[in-house]
Formats: C-alpha cells, structure tokens, sequence
C-alpha cells in the first residue's frame, strides 16, 4: 500500500514587512502558494499592537493559497501571538488551543488536532524566545503541555530563534527529531537556521528543504522550510 506524502512548511513572514522595507501580502501570499505544503505554519502573521490586526487579507488566503487558517480567538486576526496555521481543505479540524507561554517577552503557541489522508496528527505551532533562558521554559512548557494529551503523531514548528545547531534545544530533542533544512535568516544572504521543525517517531521525513525564489528573498527576513513527511511503518 502506498503511503500518502505530505508536506509542512514553516514561515516567519515578519508581518508582511520585506527586506526592500515594502509591506506586500500579495507577496507573502504567492510565496505561501509556491510551497505547495498540505500545512503551513505562520509567525509574525499579525500587527503587533492594538487588537492585533492580521497582516494578510484574510479573505485572500484561501482564495490565494488554497488553505483554509485554523480559527482564533480574534474577528481581526489570523494567529495567536502572531502564530497562525493554514490547512489543506481535505483536513478534519478536531481540536485547537491556544497557549500562553512563560518568558519576557509575550509569547503563545497554537496546538492543532486534525484528520488529513488517514492520519490523526497534532501541528504546534509557535515562535520562541530571544532569550535561550526564555526559549527553555517555553520548550518545557509545550512539552508538559502534551505530556497531558491523548498520543497523536506530532510536529513542532515556527521560528526557534536558535542559532546553535548542538545546544539550547535539548528539552525538544529528547523528544523529537528537530530538523533544520537550511539556513533560513537573513533571506538575503542566509547564515543561520532559526527555523525549524521537530517531528516524533510516528511520523518519516522523506525530503527538506529552504524556499529561495526571488519572491522569498524579498518577502520576509526569514525564508520558508519545508519537510515532506509519511506516517512512520507499524503506525
């Protein structure tokens, strides 16, 4: 039997806000289509002050990109504390929460239940810390945070804010596989991969990589990664 491929891209899109210091969602939009991912995580897809207003006409994102955004707690915006998560339609929402994570800065993530090809899966979604203090606590609270779920295969997602590859996420690793693509910031001339995706053992990684089209290196300050994936054999 053949085993469904899906893909997961994560993407600090930095409000929408490019390296020319133009805000262009179209562009954020058409680099989103680009990925061509089954999930899309999403940081920075909100204006930081005020009610929070989402940086990406939210009536465009699924006429642009084909995904439909997970809902949140906000008429205006598309994330929590900037997170948002984007959907292929043949999903089945099961569940979400929003969570409020510990450190200086106000950070969150988004925990995401769903049904695509067949697969029960859990996306979390989220943005950590600038601070490595600051990013353990928050590793350490997602991870209590599942130890109190049911078991679904599992993928942790977002902008890690990590420049080292050996240290400062070891809470995830003894859990997860983290996967860093590529150097994925600065979009412009890439020396480090912030961005990452943590995947448990349910769940192969078949391919990965960073999106360098001309739109990315504009778009944003980060590029997008991305990971193709199965469901693990025996699952």
């Amino acid at each position: 039997m053949t085993q469904t491929t899906l893909r997961i891209a994560s993407y600090n899109m930095r409000k929408a806000m490019g390296t020319d210091r133009k805000r262009d969602p179209a562009r954020i939009l058409r680099v989103i289509q680009t990925l061509a991912a089954d999930i899309v995580v999403l940081q920075e897809a909100d204006m930081r002050f005020g009610p929070r207003p989402s940086a990406l006409p939210i009536d465009q994102v699924t006429a642009q990109t084909g995904l439909i955004a997970v809902p949140v707690p906000s008429e205006v915006s598309i994330g929590w504390h900037g997170n948002a998560v984007l959907l292929s339609p043949d999903a089945k929402l099961v569940d979400v929460k929003h969570l409020n994570l510990p450190g200086i800065e106000p950070r969150g993530a988004m925990v995401v239940d769903f049904d695509l090809a067949d697969i029960p899966m859990r996306i979390i979604a989220t943005h950590l810390g600038l601070m490595r203090r600051s990013r353990r606590a928050q590793l350490s609270a997602l991870i209590a945070h599942l130890d109190e779920q049911s078991q679904r295969p599992t993928l942790i997602a977002g902008d890690m804010n990590e420049w080292s590859l050996n240290v400062g996420l070891g809470r995830l690793a003894h859990h997860f596989e983290i996967y860093a693509p590529g150097k994925s910031y600065h979009a412009r001339l890439p020396l480090a991969a912030l961005d990452r995706i943590a995947v448990d053992a349910a769940l192969n990684v078949t391919d990965g990589g960073v999106c360098e089209t001309d739109d990315a290196r504009r778009a944003s300050d980060h590029l997008p990664i991305w990971l193709d994936f199965t469901q693990s054999a025996g699952q």
